[in-house]
């Protein structure tokens, strides 16, 4: 008899992605990651929200009256609290009373630990669970458990989700999270089910706090919104209503740590940090820096050298083909939802007074685009022969590939370098092996030496993961 090793499958693609993310670190005085540090060092270790004793340290602040304050939405800073406090019990040691200098040797390993801490604990946790929705997504959608893994290894390691979840901004993080949630409405609505159960809450919730990580997340929740709406309209009415209810209760449920921080910082409920930004007057035209679409913009982020998603993601290429497929299968309300959320991913990216991310591997804030492009990975698997995926797999192990040599060497590209993958991550940073691994940053290895060990480790669980699923034998859905 065929076994069918469904459970093992996500356990072992949990393990793979968040091994990958988490052995790999970042730079931890990039402005964007190193405010929400200094922001949730001050709430641990002075119980207070204000960073006037690190403001001289970043360019990303914040200012009301006399004090600074971190400039972000506080869903990361919230999250990264209790790493902070984790490492200094671990470390018996604080920031409070160190020279506020970044060529101190005591606060850069201070930043660094607690950096790599927070990620690990976050983004790699956040984006394995991710892959794992991803993986039973496809596996739904396709008919096939091969097709399920092709999308989620795909979807996490086959772009720069991958790199941005080593750091602590919020783009990776709201991509792991409309996956997540994309699975609970699946889950909630599938055929024959007559009554969602706990999803909407789930979905709601997971929906509102990645508005908490990352507020312009509203536009990519509400595609999300209007489909579960439509999966919906089968259930009978007082059903559908009290899942809608519920799904809303978890939203303001999430919003409550937002309204809570503000109070705390501002005095305020409904002040944002971006009010007070400083530095950068963009941020001042028209909705805290979105204005309109441009198309010069909207061509860089998708194929120009230096922001371009295809460089970064070659795999998103085979994305529309996928799509249609899923159109021709019948799941035409899924195909909408993936073309209108990722639509709106990157027309809000060209959008942006400061569309190019500043430092940046990739379009950063195109990221929550690929939680939709990635819908249509499985499909295209699932319909090729097997001839034809040989070039499909090529494309996924070069993707990958691509993706290692980012999140091992570089995802903040410096702002002005004609081709961020070719002249900074691997010219740069790569070839010369300025890499941060695990082993090289703590333990005394040699940087080649982390790379190879963190290989060893991963293709081990990559054969384990391709041997379960041609075991796999998928029933009938």
């Amino acid at each position: 008899m065929t076994r069918t090793p469904h459970r093992s499958l996500p356990v072992l693609l949990f393990a793979l992605v968040w091994l990958s993310v988490a052995w790999f670190g970042c730079w931890a005085w990039n402005p964007n990651t190193a405010v929400r540090m200094f922001a949730a060092a001050a709430i641990v270790e002075e119980h207070q929200p204000t960073i006037d004793r690190f403001a001289h340290l970043t360019i990303d602040r914040a200012q009301f009256g006399g004090n600074f304050y971190m400039d972000k939405a506080p869903g990361m800073t919230l999250m990264a609290l209790p790493a902070v406090a984790i490492a200094d019990v671990l470390e018996d040691a604080s920031s409070v009373g160190m020279a506020m200098d970044v060529s101190d040797p005591a606060l850069d390993r201070y930043m660094r630990l607690r950096v790599w801490l927070a990620a690990a604990m976050i983004n790699a946790t956040l984006l394995a669970f991710a892959s794992a929705a991803m993986f039973d997504i496809g596996r739904r959608t396709s008919g096939a458990t091969s097709a399920g893994l092709f999308a989620a290894l795909g979807f996490a390691l086959g772009t720069p989700l991958w790199g941005w979840s080593t750091t602590l901004f919020g783009h990776a993080p709201v991509a792991s999270l409309l996956v997540i949630a994309i699975w609970l409405v699946m889950r909630g609505t599938l055929r024959g089910r007559a009554t969602p159960g706990r999803y909407p809450s789930l979905a709601g919730l997971t929906l509102g706090w990645a508005l908490v990580i990352e507020h312009s997340a509203l536009l990519f929740a509400l595609p999300i919104g209007l489909w579960a709406l439509w999966r919906m309209r089968t259930l009978r009415p007082a059903v559908a209503r009290r899942a809608i209810v519920e799904a809303v209760i978890g939203g303001v449920l999430a919003a409550v740590p937002l309204l809570g921080y503000n109070l705390f910082a501002f005095g305020d409920p409904f002040r944002l940090g971006y009010q007070g930004v400083v530095g950068f007057d963009g941020m001042k035209q028209g909705l805290f820096g979105l204005t309109r679409p441009s198309s010069a913009a909207l061509v860089e982020i998708l194929v120009g050298a230096r922001r371009g998603m295809l460089w970064v993601a070659p795999i998103l290429v085979i994305a529309p083909f996928g799509l249609a497929r899923l159109w021709r299968r019948g799941e035409r309300s899924l195909v909408a939802l993936a073309v209108s959320g990722a639509v709106i991913a990157f027309l809000y990216n060209a959008s942006y007074v400061y569309w190019d991310g500043g430092n940046s591997t990739g379009p950063r804030h195109a990221m929550p685009a690929i939680a939709f492009l990635a819908l249509g990975f499985a499909p295209l698997w699932a319909a090729a022969t097997p001839i034809a995926r040989v070039p499909l797999a090529a494309l996924l192990a070069a993707s990958m590939t691509i993706n290692c040599t980012i999140a091992a060497a570089e995802i903040t590209a410096p702002q002005h370098i004609p081709n961020a993958l070719v002249d900074a991550v691997w010219l740069g940073r790569f070839v010369p092996g300025y890499l941060r691994t695990i082993p090289s940053e703590w333990f005394g290895y040699t940087a080649w030496q982390g790379l190879g060990m963190y290989l060893g480790l991963a293709a081990l669980l990559l054969a384990a993961l391709v041997i379960a699923a041609r075991q796999a034998r998928l029933p009938n859905i």
